[in-house]
């Protein structure tokens, strides 16, 4: 009985140009009619099913950014030369690279796997791992950390505990598989993500200057290796048909297009590929995630002298019935495309049978111009490369403000009336509350499950504001990276808010002693197709390419993921961003908790009249209104170079940015942190800022932050800040309280026992999820 391979074979280019009447499910597989129509006009004939497969993936939303590209220009439209200076790959590769000093580079870049990680939470979220961890495998670099962020649904919701143990196991078994550590991210609760949670992947990895590899294939007569795991049935479509429509409950269930991984099979990769690049046999490497086969060779192609030659008959198979329409489409994780020189293939055979690793050699690199792909002989694809990988259908969109902005933006904290605490015990109830609420509450729980350590050069993570990596151990050299988004601000002003994102995570940053360098993004947002979103779309990313050049550290990367929405139920527009930045000496690192007694408590900037959109009004109120805090990029800047030199130069033990929960949440996880209780005092801060004692614990107003001075440090420290002209206030000291029960007293008005806020602090995800 012939297989459903062989009955296949006649759909050759000689077959489609003879038979144009053929109906085709261009539909089905995500094409537009005005799409299919391109695609014949670009080959001349209708398209051959793998032609039609390969147009189908690398066309749809997830792959070609075709709603997307039209606005992404504007950051690299926004980089000046002295935002150049320290970039030596940007927008466009697998992943943007930096310069650090001393001859090291890094490489980092954030990655959505939202659909997949709904659908099948453990194994979405864990090859979202292994997708960006092979991202930074393909630049070169030795990965060297993870980090993620999160979206759930309500945290009572009976799917959200479905979604969370999944996902964070998910995370946990790669990573940890992968000895990886997780140094840091973001874990959100919120109604909006019910339908469509968001599990974003950041990787970091390092390399030597000379180690950088390129994604393109160029070289006459180089022959084409696939290696890595076999191609198998899992994954099938992923990118266009999960990340690329939004979620419909009356549709067929997409399980089957979710990939299946195996961190320890890519963790014998990564060793493969780094003795590859050491030996110096590799000419240029592609990872195979979204896409597959089908992104690997166009990509390859298009980037390099444009022309390869293939045969599909010659990929290792898990599944031998496979069409070749589904080899060409499959995203089996663990693989990996190479171009190797003739003279250096027997090398790398060697070095791939070392590491037990399989691999094929499917074909070459040719001066034609085209991306000719066989199967049993035959041409089945005949296509110019760079019309799949990067000349695909670009969208102007149209968008449009939201009716209904002008009456949220008017339903501010104070236009709606909301009740706020006034008494010292009232003050201290709230402080409670929001210590204890789903978004302010201790990830212990979480991170717990996830390996900080291993490696060795974790320098500080999570719960600090900043996860640290140290780069080389004889200098101190090495990196901190944040990620931060706030969807309640984007909701409320998309520009503003994205903006905001971008200033916490530089705040984090330069918190933890780090100079910020550069930014990675992923932006999470509705249907493309709906004006009001894609709105809001540009209004971010207007806002996002504005304050990276307020702050002057370019984007070197990131990813687009649309369709975040069920039916017509978008999430909130989240634009996570995520900024690197680098240290001389990682020991002058600044953790975000008191350590010891007797030291002073400085308050780093001005508060204002600014709760609209806050932690406060959410746990409080659930009220979601009025206008973001300002955005104050000048205040941000200064703020990080006193924050960076006073790291440096030894004038501060501790350093805690001001955000959700303003600085009521900064002192609880400042305290909670080593168990270190701080006595507060505020009426200086509210007479010099014209402000009562609520606004001046809960406001989230930005470019402000707490730190731990020395008695030994203070002149200097002060003088600093006076000789640059930035607000600071001395509003406490910290205090282990009389035999070790400490406590965070407000002086006059409350005092609360560190071991009552420890346990609200620390024990909401555990009684939800154990």
């Amino acid at each position: 009985m012939a297989s459903a391979a062989d009955k296949r074979v006649k759909e050759t280019v000689e077959y489609a140009s003879a038979h144009p009447e053929v109906k085709q499910p261009y539909a089905e597989l995500g094409l537009k009619e005005n799409e299919y129509e391109e695609i014949k006009k670009i080959l001349g004939r209708r398209p051959t099913s793998a032609e039609l497969a390969m147009y189908s993936v690398m066309w749809s939303e997830h792959c070609s950014y075709k709603s997307s590209k039209v606005h992404l220009r504007k950051f690299g439209e926004q980089v000046t030369d002295e935002m150049k200076k320290n970039l030596l790959v940007g927008m466009g590769e697998n992943a943007g690279v930096v310069d650090i000093g001393e001859g090291w580079a890094v490489t980092f870049k954030v990655e959505s796997h939202n659909h997949p990680s709904y659908v099948e939470p453990y194994q979405g979220a864990a090859t979202g791992v292994g997708g960006i961890v092979r991202d930074i495998i393909s630049m070169g670099a030795r990965p060297v950390a993870v980090m993620d962020q999160l979206r759930f649904g309500r945290i009572d919701h009976p799917d959200t505990a479905r979604m969370v143990h999944g996902v964070v196991s998910g995370i946990g078994g790669y990573g940890n598989c992968l000895g990886l550590p997780n140094i840091g991210g973001e874990t959100i609760f919120d109604p909006v993500y019910q339908g469509n949670p968001l599990v974003n992947a950041l990787a970091v990895g390092v390399m030597k200057h000379e180690d950088i590899r390129l994604a393109n294939a160029s070289g006459t007569g180089n022959k084409v290796v696939l290696f890595g795991a076999r191609t198998g049935g899992d994954g099938i479509g992923g990118a266009s048909i999960l990340a690329s429509e939004p979620f419909d409950d009356t549709k067929p269930s997409k399980r089957p297009a979710v990939q299946v991984g195996d961190p320890f099979a890519e963790k014998v990769l990564i060793e493969c590929c780094l003795e590859l690049f050491h030996a110096q046999v590799v000419e240029g490497i592609q990872d195979l995630g979204a896409a597959g086969i089908s992104c690997a060779t166009s990509e390859l192609a298009s980037n390099g002298d444009g022309g390869m030659h293939i045969a599909l008959d010659d990929v290792l198979l898990r599944d031998p019935t496979l069409t070749p329409e589904e080899i060409l489409m499959s995203e089996s994780q663990e693989r990996m495309m190479a171009v190797v020189t003739p003279e250096n293939l027997q090398r790398f055979e060697e070095i791939a049978q070392k590491w037990e690793v399989e691999y094929s050699v499917l074909g070459e690199v040719t001066d034609t111009g085209r991306l000719v792909i066989e199967w049993h002989g035959d041409v089945i694809v005949d296509v110019p490369p760079r019309s799949v990988a990067h000349d695909g259908p670009v969208y102007d969109r149209p968008y449009q403000e939201p009716s209904w902005t002008a009456e949220v933006r008017a339903n501010t904290v104070r236009a709606a009336g909301l009740s706020y605490p006034t008494g010292g015990a009232e003050l201290g109830n709230t402080v409670i509350e929001m210590a204890k609420s789903p978004n302010l509450c201790s990830r212990d729980w979480i991170t717990k499950q996830y390996d900080k350590y291993v490696q060795g050069n974790t320098a500080m993570a999570f719960p600090d504001d900043a996860g640290v990596i140290r780069v080389n151990e004889e200098t101190g050299l090495g990196v901190a990276l944040a990620t931060d988004a706030n969807g309640r601000y984007c909701f409320l002003d998309p520009a503003r808010g994205a903006a905001l994102a971008l200033a916490e995570a530089h705040r984090n940053v330069a918190t933890a002693g780090a100079q910020p360098l550069a930014v990675t993004d992923c932006l999470n947002f509705g249907s493309p197709e709906d004006p009001e979103i894609m709105w809001q779309f540009v209004q971010a990313v207007d806002g996002l390419a504005a304050a990276c050049k307020d702050l002057g550290i370019p984007v070197t990367g990131g990813n687009v993921s649309l369709y975040n929405q069920t039916g017509s139920a978008a999430i909130h527009p989240t634009p996570v961003v995520g900024v690197l930045g680098v240290f001389d000496d990682v020991s002058r690192r600044t953790p975000s908790g008191f350590r010891e007694a007797g030291q002073t408590i400085y308050l780093l900037g001005t508060t204002y009249d600014e709760l609209d959109g806050s932690a406060w009004a959410d746990v409080m109120h659930n009220h979601l209104g009025g206008v973001p805090p300002e955005y104050r990029p000048e205040q941000e800047k200064e703020l990080a170079q006193i924050l960076i030199n006073a790291s440096r130069d030894g004038m501060i033990d501790t350093a805690h940015d001001l955000s959700e929960g303003g600085l009521s949440q900064a002192l609880v996880e400042a305290c909670v942190r080593f168990g270190m209780g701080a006595r507060v005092w505020l009426d200086e801060v509210c007479e010099r800022d014209g402000i009562d004692l609520f606004t001046a614990l809960f406001s989230e107003s930005t470019a402000r932050a707490i730190v731990a001075v020395p008695r030994s440090e203070e002149v200097r420290f002060k003088d600093m800040c006076t000789a640059r002209g930035f607000a600071f206030a001395r509003i406490g000291m910290t205090d282990a309280g009389p035999s070790n029960s400490a406590s965070l007293e407000l002086v006059d008005h409350f005092s609360l026992p560190l071991d009552e806020l420890a346990s609200a602090h620390g024990g909401t995800l555990p009684r939800l999820f154990d």
